[in-house]
């Protein structure tokens, strides 16, 4: 899994413009996001946060602060090779509860399975289970700590899956009855732009990995990247930053991210616990005078000799940069950057 999906203009613009090169369609996601492709089509099981909504038929497209993004993301997601999306953010109903609706179709369409966001009530009893190749059952919940003060949409107190505990807790439980062999937990939380975990971060994580029924806990929103620990024995990824986005540029930090990767074996008691836990570096431009966004893996970059040097400086420094947000808690034995 990597961080948030944020589609800000100046994103879609660069997709826009490396689509009048290749010709593919109005919006060409694949050249930004190339150096990543690999790694999710060689996944048994990839996640994205797609933290945004998109845009209906008809509907401009909007940025920060209120977003509506191009709805041609949602095939190029499943194209990546992406089988889920957590869509429990602060933006999930900033299009209302038609644009949320529209976010889930579209990406069903597409065969990416919506997670954290519902359209009936009975969708929201019924646990999202992934299944891979080889036939482990993965369980997938989330939850947000708000909704940048919109109302949940009326009388559908089940559409969005907050940060409560107890229901998240009830949402995993449900998930393990209903067959899964692993379940993890998504959070969408914690202080923007802040490298460590909040008290509520740190609190609900504590209570979540107290649980059986809680095999691995992800989180996003600070738009950086946040430490990745072991909370009661339970590996905990506080927050992956941001897998693209085009903020503040003085803000180099959010131009930074994590994607993860855990490696889960069967014990003779038929449970799976994470054998290896391993992280990417990740970084980006700002658009513009830096050439159309590229999201690149940092170390491969740096061990590529075609890297140029001020390209090699900007990513020595989002490694350091990323490495010293990964450890803040404390180094973690067996956690490995790749």
């Amino acid at each position: 899994m990597g961080g948030d999906l944020l589609w800000h203009d100046t994103v879609w613009l660069s997709a826009a413009a490396d689509a009048e090169v290749t010709g593919r369609g109005r919006y060409d996601f694949d050249p930004m996001f190339a150096d990543l492709k690999p790694m999710i089509e060689d996944a048994d099981l990839a996640l994205c946060h797609e933290e945004v909504p998109f845009a209906r038929p008809g509907q401009a497209l909007q940025s920060y602060p209120v977003f509506a993004a191009p709805p041609q993301v949602a095939p190029w997601l499943a194209s990546m090779g992406f089988d889920g999306c957590t869509t429990a953010s602060n933006h999930a109903v900033d299009q209302g509860w038609e644009g949320l609706v529209h976010t889930a179709d579209l990406l069903e369409r597409h065969g990416v399975a919506p997670i954290g966001t519902f359209r009936s009530a009975a969708e929201r009893r019924r646990p999202v289970i992934l299944t891979t190749e080889d036939g482990v059952r993965v369980g997938v919940v989330a939850g947000t700590y708000g909704l940048n003060g919109f109302p949940l949409p009326e009388g559908r107190p089940w559409s969005v899956s907050m940060w409560d505990a107890g229901d998240l807790l009830a949402q995993a439980r449900r998930a393990r009855r209903a067959g899964a062999d692993v379940v993890v937990v998504h959070l969408h939380g914690g202080n923007e732009y802040d490298h460590l975990p909040s008290e509520e971060q740190v609190a609900l994580v504590e209570r979540l990995t107290r649980s059986a029924d809680v095999d691995l806990v992800l989180g996003e929103h600070a738009h950086v990247v946040q430490p990745i620990t072991r909370v009661n024995g339970t590996w905990v990824v506080y927050g992956m930053g941001n897998l693209v986005a085009q903020q503040e540029p003085w803000r180099t930090d959010t131009y930074e991210g994590i994607t993860v990767r855990f490696e889960l074996r069967e014990r003779a008691d038929g449970r799976f616990v994470v054998s290896d836990a391993s992280y990417v570096p990740i970084a980006w431009n700002v658009y513009g005078a830096g050439g159309p966004v590229r999201v690149r893996r940092v170390v491969a970059a740096l061990a590529d000799a075609s890297t140029g040097p001020d390209d090699r400086a900007r990513l020595r420094a989002a490694r350091a940069s990323v490495r010293a947000a990964v450890t803040g808690l404390g180094r973690t034995p067996g956690l490995r950057e790749r």
